[in-house]
């Protein structure tokens, strides 16, 4: 694994919530930068990742993942969104970013990770994104938090594939944090849904940025050369 920008986690105040924005490919995505904050961080920390419920609420499997892989840091859920929306859980759903919000505005310690793509990207190209959802825009909007943009390339969706790519060095796990996102302009704004947009755009490009930063390395032969593994670059 490596990793880069650590030192822009270093310089997010302890006192404030931080979101991490981060690209979708992967079932293992936050799994992995989890594992980075809590082995290259020492200060006391509180994980959110919100989800789609009807898995890790509704499913034993999920429930199994949230518990053990997790330890109930897949929270708070939320039930009607995906290919098959549920009608009846929008209420639930609302209080569910009340909640949300609240983590990302308050909260010494609270870090949430964030995909504002809103599902997992299947295309073969890691360099290519989803269309980011307005939900973080009126989040970001709402609540202010600090937000560091983070990339995650060379995971897979198999974990048993996972596990021998680990050993075959197949692909390396890359994670890039950027430096915390300005919104001064955006939270100036009126509170409407093209502002959300704005703001969720804004977002994703500097994602793009951090991933073209990766593409350059990548083809200079840096990750597997002179890469830190787990270290700040």
């Amino acid at each position: 694994m490596h990793v880069y920008g650590l030192e822009h986690i270093a310089a997010a105040s302890r006192e404030r919530p931080i979101l991490l924005a981060a690209n979708h490919r992967s079932f293992f995505d936050m799994y992995a930068v989890s594992t980075v904050l809590f082995r290259h961080t020492s200060w006391r920390k509180q994980l959110f990742f919100p989800v789609r419920g009807r898995f890790f609420y509704q499913t034993p499997l999920g429930l199994f993942v949230n518990l053990i892989m997790g330890w109930w840091s897949m929270y708070p859920p939320f039930f009607a969104t995906g290919d098959n929306p549920l009608p009846e859980k929008r209420g639930f759903d609302k209080f569910s970013f009340r909640v949300l919000t609240e983590l990302c505005e308050y909260g010494s310690g609270n870090v949430i990770g964030f995909h504002p793509e809103g599902k997992r990207n299947k295309n073969s190209d890691p360099y290519t994104f989803l269309a980011p959802q307005p939900g973080i825009g009126k989040l970001i909007k709402d609540a202010d938090p600090q937000v560091i943009p983070v990339f995650i390339a060379g995971l897979c969706n198999s974990l048993p594939r996972q596990i021998a790519r680990n050993w075959n060095r197949e692909d390396v796990i890359r994670i890039h944090f950027g430096p915390m996102i300005d919104f001064s302009e955006y939270l100036q704004k009126p509170d409407r849904a093209r502002t959300y947009i704005e703001i969720s755009q804004h977002v994703m490009e500097k994602i793009s940025e951090l991933a073209e930063t990766d593409r350059t390395l990548a083809l200079g032969g840096f990750e597997v050369t002179h890469g830190l593994q787990e270290n700040s670059a």
